[in-house]
């Protein structure tokens, strides 16, 4: 790396964490706290229930765009759970929080499984951008909702002193794969499992 791209990364870093840390100076007054905890609807056990009670509401009301939107939204959030799990135990990150109280930063490769020092990727950012992109491919009307909700989740992150801004950034990224990939799959590997079972139907 040259002279010039360490001192704009540094530059970054820099802007990263002031600007985090000046977000992250109110996550101790009550709005805060609510928001934060608002916010843990996009925590792994919540996004699962939703995709699979999604699934279940298709089956009983016999709507297929329900059962194919339930199916994408927990395809994905599972690789995007499963590639922001490896990240994490590769590297060690600091919390906001922690780093704010401490007054000590860490941002380096590591395998802590600290839950303060696992802030890089946010995991909560990943997985509601891969949830919501499924459902709005599927489901009439959920897009917007979706949008909104994962604009505040990631907007929380910061706020709360859960995540860096990077995180969030990094977190939104993931998902956004992760659910790329499952749309690559997902028609194909439907198709073939709807194939079989019609052609078992026939026997």
């Amino acid at each position: 790396m040259s002279k010039k791209a360490r001192k704009t990364a540094k530059k970054v870093a820099n802007a990263d964490r002031r600007l985090t840390h000046d977000a992250a100076k109110h996550r101790d007054t009550l709005p805060m706290r609510i928001a934060g905890f608002l916010g843990e609807a996009a925590d792994q056990p919540q996004l699962i229930t939703a995709s699979v009670g999604t699934i279940a509401a298709g089956l009983i009301g016999r709507r297929p765009d329900l059962v194919r939107g339930g199916a994408r939204m927990l395809a994905a959030h599972l690789l995007a759970t499963a590639a922001k799990t490896a990240i994490k135990r590769s590297i060690d990150r600091t919390r906001p929080a922690k780093a704010l109280r401490d007054g000590e930063h860490r941002f380096a490769p590591g395998s802590s499984h600290d839950h303060e020092m696992n802030s890089f990727p946010s995991g909560h950012t990943a997985g509601a951008v891969a949830v919501a992109r499924a459902a709005a491919r599927e489901i009439d009307g959920a897009a917007a909702p979706a949008a909104l909700g994962v604009g505040a989740i990631a907007a929380i992150q910061p706020a709360a002193g859960n995540h860096y801004l990077s995180d969030v950034i990094v977190g939104g990224a993931i998902g956004w794969l992760a659910e790329a990939v499952v749309d690559a799959m997902f028609d194909r590997v439907a198709g073939a499992v709807t194939r079989t079972v019609a052609d078992r139907a026939e026997k």
